[in-house]
């Protein structure tokens, strides 16, 4: 029987980025029945201890740029280190993926969520810029129009902070984070151990 993975993701983690799309590959590998959560990490982090980047230790920040170039090389996949609008403001972003995510359109939250992060990481972009995340949505073949107006919908801010606090409940402190069986798979990193997990069934 297929798994089913609980994904936690920021839209500004540029380690939500490189674990993207290949976490999605190995879940369509393992034909993983995926669940996207958005959360809002800066209110994770206040009740687990972690620190947003500009108020981490100059050590920390140093070891982070060192740990992104590793992983860049590592893994082949283009990043761009410092992008110009990092952070950018991932709310607008993130209601839109929970819209359809309520919808029922997992596959399509999916995307949108990686191409933002896309955006965000390779192409200098602003996601959270209204044009900007309008050309995103659209360039992953969706409605942008009817996207961003259900992203807009009453409900939608309140709802991803639903998702923050189911996230803090399920023990949930870093992004990205993956969550099959009650056991937590913390970073990019722990991909291999994902795909352990997952190709057990």
């Amino acid at each position: 029987m297929a798994k089913h993975v609980d994904y936690y993701v920021s839209l500004n983690s540029p380690w939500t980025y490189l674990a993207s799309e290949r976490f999605a590959a190995m879940a369509k590998r393992y034909g993983a029945d995926v669940t996207i959560w958005p959360v809002d990490f800066g209110s994770v982090f206040a009740v687990s201890g972690g620190l947003p980047l500009p108020k981490r230790a100059p050590q920390r920040q140093a070891y982070r740029m060192m740990e992104l170039k590793r992983w860049r090389e590592q893994t082949g996949i283009k990043l761009n280190l410092e992008p110009k609008f990092f952070p950018a403001n991932e709310v607008p972003a993130a209601k839109c993926v929970i819209a359809l995510r309520e919808q029922g359109r997992m596959a399509d939250a999916i995307k949108v969520a990686h191409a933002v992060l896309s955006a965000l990481w390779t192409e200098d972009k602003n996601t959270g810029d209204p044009a900007t995340l309008k050309s995103i949505i659209a360039g992953c073949g969706l409605d942008a129009d009817a996207v961003i107006a259900a992203g807009d919908a009453p409900g939608l801010a309140d709802k991803r902070e639903e998702y923050t606090k189911h996230a803090i409940a399920q023990g949930v402190f870093g992004a990205p984070s993956f969550v099959i069986d009650g056991e937590i798979f913390w970073g990019q990193d722990r991909l291999d151990f994902v795909d352990r997990k997952l190709a057990r069934g």
